[in-house]
């Protein structure tokens, strides 16, 4: 509960969802657990590109969805990375759902060492050009 958007309700539902942290090698692999990572839907004939995955556990999906729309409102970094996605071009959806993503690893990394989320200890690291 100390990430910004994970309430009680949401909380014990990403935990009970999650279950054993171990599990995950890294956030990329809970991530398509979830269903937030984009799945690559090419053919041999055509050169469409990744698309959002349709599958996954869909109770963990709408538990990390919710807490990343109200992180978006409420927690600057989240609110920073949101307003870049949509700067970008994407719709409020699948930026809210990057945002989801990108909290899967503080998710995971909290869950693995056993500490609550310290704001100070994960800044917004610059992107080289």
């Amino acid at each position: 509960m100390t990430l910004c958007g994970f309430g009680p309700r949401t909380g014990a539902r990403t935990l009970a969802e999650i279950g054993d942290p171990n599990r995950f090698e890294n956030g990329s692999r809970l991530a398509a657990y979830a269903g937030l990572a984009p799945t690559d839907w090419r053919s041999g004939r055509s050169i469409n590109g990744a698309f959002q995955h349709r599958g996954g556990n869909h109770r963990l999906k709408n538990a990390m969805f919710i807490a990343a729309f109200v992180a978006t409102q409420f927690d600057p970094a989240a609110k920073a990375y949101y307003q870049r996605k949509r700067a970008e071009g994407k719709k409020h959806n699948a930026a809210v759902i990057c945002v989801a993503r990108r909290r899967c690893d503080l998710i995971l990394a909290m869950l693995k060492n056993q500490e609550p989320y310290d704001s100070s200890r994960h800044q917004e690291i610059p992107i080289a050009a």
